[in-house]
């Protein structure tokens, strides 16, 4: 019989401790995502990847928010974030302190998730697009790399907070699991 682990036996770090560990060198940029419940999320899985940081950009709220500690479940006490007006002020930034840039989107020459290899030393600023609209155009075009998540039904995209948690357990999979 397999016996559900309580909450206790987990061995979670206390924010304090996710404060100060080691993190992914993953920054996410959320570029003008109007669900205050995708934002949460995002928070969420931030949290359990120990991604460095998350950019808040345009149109998102920002914490507290109850709508965003509602589904972050406290991850916005853990994970570090900052906002910017502009989504292209935050990737200028991003790009200035050296981070790859990274838009999650279908286009011309995107790279397949499953394709994509991580450099070791290499920073990154993984983007996520609106819900309707995706990465803005403009964001895409700053990029360094545009990533697809492979799929084969009748839809043409996740919902975000899905495609974030694909991307950034694949990420996270290819860098603190293997080390």
């Amino acid at each position: 019989m397999n016996r559900k682990l309580k909450n206790s036996e987990l061995d979670r770090k206390t924010v304090d401790e996710f404060k100060s560990s080691s993190k992914s060198l993953v920054v996410v940029v959320l570029d003008n995502i109007r669900s205050l419940n995708n934002i949460g999320s995002v928070f969420r899985t931030a949290d359990a990847f120990l991604i460095e940081a998350i950019y808040l950009c345009g149109i998102c709220a920002q914490p507290p928010h109850k709508d965003i500690t509602k589904t972050a479940l406290g991850a916005t006490e853990s994970v570090a974030w900052h906002y910017y007006s502009s989504t292209l002020d935050a990737v200028n930034q991003l790009k200035k302190e050296g981070y790859t840039i990274i838009s999650i989107e279908q286009a011309e020459q995107a790279v397949m998730l499953n394709d994509f290899k991580i450099a070791d030393d290499e920073r990154y600023a993984i983007i996520f697009g609106n819900e309707v609209k995706g990465v803005a155009q403009e964001v895409v075009n700053m990029s360094d790399y545009v990533i697809e998540i492979p799929q084969s039904g009748t839809k043409h995209s996740l919902n975000i907070a899905v495609s974030a948690g694909v991307v950034l357990w694949d990420f996270y999979a290819q860098t603190i699991l293997k080390s």
